[in-house]
C-alpha cells in the first residue's frame, strides 16, 4: 500500500473489461483512487465492493458529450483532483474499405475519437487549475502501422496519435503531461464480440478476410495482466515518454515500416525537390 501523499487519482473510460479493467484493478490494489466508468456501471459494480470508498462508480457513455462533461466534474469533485486521466473505451470495426458504410466509420469514431476528446476537452480546466495532470490514450501499434480488413480502425488510431501529439505541445506549459500507450496484440476481450462491429460482407473480399483472420489467430499474443507495472512506470515518472509501446512485438514492426517509408521518400526525393518551385 501506497503512503497517501503517494496516492494518484485516476480517470478511466471503458473499466468494464480489457485493458481498462486490469489497469483500473491494478491502480486500486496499490492503493491508488479510481474514477471507473462504463456504460453499466452494474459491469464494475464489483470493484466498489472489494475497493470500498477508494473506488467511484460513473455511468459514462463517451459518444455523450454532456455526460461525459458531468462524470469528468463528479469524479474531481469526489476526489479532490484528477492526476491521470484515462482514455481507454474504444472498439474495432471490422471490415474493408469498400464494405463500411459511413455511418459505420462515424459510429466508431464516436467512440474512438470524439469520445476521447469529449474526455480530454473537459479535464482540460481542471488540470490547468492544478497545474498538473497526465492524459493517457490507449492507441495501438497501429497506430503507426496498418492492416487490411481493418484500415478504418486503424485510421482512428492515427488520428488519435495527431491529436494527442499537438495537445502534449499545447499543454505541457500548464505542467500537464501526455502519453500515448500502443500495446500490440494482447489476450484481451478486445476481440470479442462487444468489442467488435462488422460491416457488410462482399463476397469479392471473401478470401482476403479469411487470410486476415487467419493471420491475427495466429498472433503470439501478451498477457494483460503483465502490463500494470510498466504502466506505473509511465505514470511514476517525472518526464514519461509521448508515446510508449506496449509488448515486445511492436518495435521490430514500427522500425521496419518506417524504414521502408524512409528508403522510397529517399528515392522519390529528386522529383519531390523539383516540385518546390521558387517564389
Amino acid at each position: 500500500m501506497k503512503n497517501q501523499s503517494n496516492t494518484k487519482v485516476w480517470f478511466i473510460t471503458g473499466a468494464s473489461r480489457g485493458f481498462g479493467r486490469v489497469w483500473a484493478e491494478a491502480a486500486l490494489e496499490r492503493g491508488d483512487k479510481v474514477a471507473a466508468t462504463a456504460r453499466n456501471v452494474e459491469s464494475i459494480a464489483a470493484l466498489k465492493q472489494k475497493y470500498g470508498e477508494n473506488v467511484l462508480l460513473l455511468e459514462l457513455d463517451v459518444t455523450r458529450p454532456g455526460q461525459a462533461a458531468t462524470a469528468v466534474a463528479q469524479a474531481h469533485a469526489h476526489f479532490g483532483r484528477l492526476d491521470i486521466v484515462l482514455n481507454n473505451a474504444g472498439y474495432s470495426l471490422v471490415g474493408t474499405i469498400e464494405e463500411a458504410s459511413v455511418e459505420d466509420v462515424k459510429a466508431m469514431y464516436e467512440t474512438n475519437v470524439f469520445g476521447a476528446l469529449a474526455v480530454i476537452q473537459a479535464a482540460l480546466p481542471l488540470l490547468r487549475k492544478q497545474g498538473s495532470g497526465h492524459i493517457l490514450g490507449t492507441s495501438s501499434n497501429l497506430g503507426h502501422v496498418t492492416l487490411p480488413v481493418i484500415g478504418y480502425y486503424c485510421s482512428s488510431k492515427w488520428a488519435f496519435e495527431a491529436i494527442h501529439e499537438s495537445l502534449a505541445t499545447e499543454i505541457k506549459g500548464f505542467g500537464i503531461k501526455v502519453t500515448i500507450i500502443e500495446p500490440g496484440a494482447y489476450a484481451t476481450e478486445f476481440g470479442s464480440q462487444e468489442s467488435l462491429k462488422f460491416a457488410a460482407d462482399m463476397e469479392i473480399y471473401a478470401d482476403l478476410k479469411k487470410q486476415f483472420i487467419g493471420r491475427i489467430k495466429d498472433m503470439k499474443r501478451g498477457d494483460p495482466n503483465a502490463t500494470p507495472q510498466a504502466l506505473f512506470q509511465i505514470v511514476d515518472a517525472e518526464n514519461p515518454p509521448l508515446r510508449f509501446h506496449l509488448g515486445s512485438q511492436n518495435l521490430p514492426w514500427v522500425r521496419a515500416a518506417y524504414e521502408e517509408r524512409l528508403a522510397v521518400w529517399e528515392q522519390w526525393d529528386a522529383v519531390s525537390c523539383s516540385a518546390q518551385g521558387i517564389i
